[in-house]
C-alpha cells in the first residue's frame, strides 16, 4: 500500500510532536518531515515532495498563508490542509484562495484530523457550510465599491481604508485578524496597482477615483 507523505508545519514544539506521534500511528501515514515556519515548510515541500502539508498559520519568518501561496505556485500538485484556531477565518479565507484544500481546527480528534486528509488525498476539500457561506459573501460584486478601476480586491480596499485612518500596520493586522505579514503583502499589492509609492498618495488617488468617500 502507497502511504501518504505528509510535511507537518507548526511552530510550536509540542504541537509538532503531538501531530508527529498521533499521525505516525495510522498505517497508511508516512510523517516525511517537520517544519517550524513558513520558509522551512518551503524548502521540505521542494526536498520532500510530500502528498500533503498540514500548514499552521501564525508563525515566524513566514507565516502560513504566505507559504500556502508560494508552494503552490512552484509545486501546484503539492494539497495544503491549513490548521486553525477559531480565531483565524480571516487567515483561512486568504489561504484558500492562494490554492490550500482546505482547513482542520487545532482542537480536532485524532480520528478526525486521518479521516479529513485522507479527504483531501482522495480529491476533496475540507470547508465547512460556515467558511463556504463567508467567501461566498467575499465575492460577491456587492461587495465591492461601485468604482474600483484598480482592480483592488475586497480585503485591499478594506486595508486601503485602514491606511487612510493612519492605522499602522501593526494595528491593521490587529483589526482585521491578520498576522503583520499578511498586510505588508496587501499593502505592496495595492500600492502596485495603484502604482503609487505611499500611503498618502495611494489614499488620494482612491479618494480621486471614488473608491473612497473624502
Amino acid at each position: 500500500m502507497q502511504k501518504i507523505r505528509i510535511l507537518i508545519v507548526d511552530d510550536q514544539e509540542l504541537i509538532l510532536e503531538s501531530l508527529h506521534i498521533v499521525l505516525s500511528l495510522e498505517e497508511d501515514f508516512e510523517i516525511i518531515g517537520l517544519a517550524k515556519n513558513g520558509e522551512e515548510a518551503i524548502e521540505g515541500s521542494k526536498q520532500f515532495q510530500p502528498d500533503i502539508v498540514l500548514m499552521d498559520i501564525n508563525m515566524p519568518v513566514m507565516d502560513g498563508v504566505a507559504a500556502t501561496s508560494r508552494i503552490k505556485q512552484q509545486l501546484p500538485a503539492i494539497k495544503i490542509i491549513m490548521l486553525t484556531s477559531y480565531k483565524e477565518v480571516d487567515y483561512v479565507l486568504t489561504a484558500l484562495s492562494h490554492g490550500a484544500e482546505g482547513y482542520l481546527l487545532k482542537a480536532i480528534r485524532p480520528k478526525e484530523l486521518a479521516a479529513g486528509i485522507r479527504v483531501v488525498h482522495t480529491g476533496g476539500t475540507l470547508i465547512s457550510q460556515e467558511m463556504a457561506a463567508k467567501m461566498i459573501k467575499n465575492i460577491l460584486p456587492s461587495a465591492a465599491p461601485k468604482s474600483n478601476e484598480y482592480g483592488l480586491s475586497a480585503r485591499e480596499i478594506e486595508v486601503l481604508h485602514k491606511l487612510a485612518s493612519g492605522l499602522r500596520n501593526q494595528d491593521i493586522a490587529e483589526a482585521l485578524f491578520l498576522s503583520e505579514g499578511t498586510v505588508k503583502n496587501y499593502i505592496s499589492s495595492i500600492y502596485s496597482k495603484l502604482d503609487v509609492k505611499g500611503r498618502r498618495e495611494a489614499t488620494r488617488k482612491a479618494r480621486d477615483s471614488g473608491m473612497m468617500e473624502e
